[in-house]
């Protein structure tokens, strides 16, 4: 048997009134919204009263979301700029990172073809050079001062040559092997050195002390006659090193001599020049009768 068309919602009250209440609005909305088209084409003055007023019941209402829509969109606006201004800071930071890397190695190619120009000035203005070469490593923790040159006997680099940069004097070859040399630095304590003050010429010698600086001796003992800031050159005795090759500038007097920096170190001078002896022959003869560091006997 087919149910019949009405059913009542059941027993309970509370959906009765809820169905009875629908009905209600329905036919209220329905009366009111007939009423508003009679009013509208009978009196369509009073209709935009009627209209201005419910704009203005409606307006806070309308205000409240139109705030909220915009406060959103703010929202969604900053934290995309927030988000894009990171990735913007994170670009810019890369290219500063690039440019200083940049900037780094343009100021050490600066610094490099400042010390190749000089080398270059001194290539032209020395004919005794042999060769110029490397100093590819050097002793830091050794009580020797020996740094090691790139080139060796195959480029004529022979024992007690004198090795300079574009600052001054940086030492001699105390060892040539045909593809190194090793050379002994002026502040080795055994590299004695015959020196003289550039401006009156006054003679001296040098001995190292191992921790980076040289000491200054008069050839006449007595009470020192050095001031800081004298320039000390070679003096070209010995036969070994030429006169006039820029050496040491004094830091302290002392009691019998002078403590003085030498003006060339190795630590900032990658390239050197290896140079023939000042008076060969006589150096010759001078190292077959006591050889630098050891005493030899000549069999006749």
């Amino acid at each position: 048997m087919a149910p019949p068309p009405h059913r009542r919602p059941g027993f309970s009250r509370k959906a009765q009134y809820s169905l009875f209440a629908t009905y209600v609005i329905a036919i209220a909305g329905t009366v009111v919204a007939a009423l508003l088209l009679v009013v509208s084409i009978a009196d369509p003055a009073g209709f935009a009263a009627l209209r201005a007023a419910g704009a203005e019941v409606t307006a806070p209402v309308a205000r409240f979301f139109n705030s909220v829509r915009r406060t959103s969109r703010d929202i969604g606006g900053n934290l995309s700029a927030y988000f894009d201004a990171a990735s913007k800071n994170a670009a810019l930071t890369k290219e500063v990172a690039a440019s200083r890397t940049k900037l780094i190695e343009a100021r050490a190619l600066r610094v490099e073809n400042a010390r190749l120009r000089g080398l270059l000035k001194l290539q032209e203005e020395t004919a005794e050079q042999v060769v110029v070469a490397r100093l590819i490593s050097s002793t830091a923790s050794s009580t020797r001062r020996i740094a090691t040159l790139s080139v060796g006997s195959n480029y004529g680099v022979e024992r007690a040559q004198p090795v300079r940069g574009p600052s001054g004097l940086i030492g001699r070859v105390i060892e040539s092997g045909p593809t190194t040399a090793r050379v002994l630095l002026v502040t080795d304590a055994e590299n004695l050195v015959p020196v003289m003050r550039a401006s009156d010429g006054l003679p001296a010698f040098s001995t190292g002390l191992g921790n980076g600086l040289v000491v200054i001796k008069p050839l006449n003992l007595g009470e020192s006659p050095f001031k800081v800031g004298d320039i000390i050159v070679t003096s070209g005795n010995g036969g070994l090193y030429q006169p006039n090759i820029p050496f040491a500038r004094v830091i302290r007097k002392t009691n019998d001599g002078a403590l003085a920096r030498p003006l060339a170190d190795p630590a900032n001078t990658p390239y050197a020049m290896v140079m023939r002896a000042y008076q060969g022959e006589a150096r010759t003869a001078q190292q077959s009768i006591a050889p630098d560091g050891a005493v030899q006997e000549v069999v006749e």
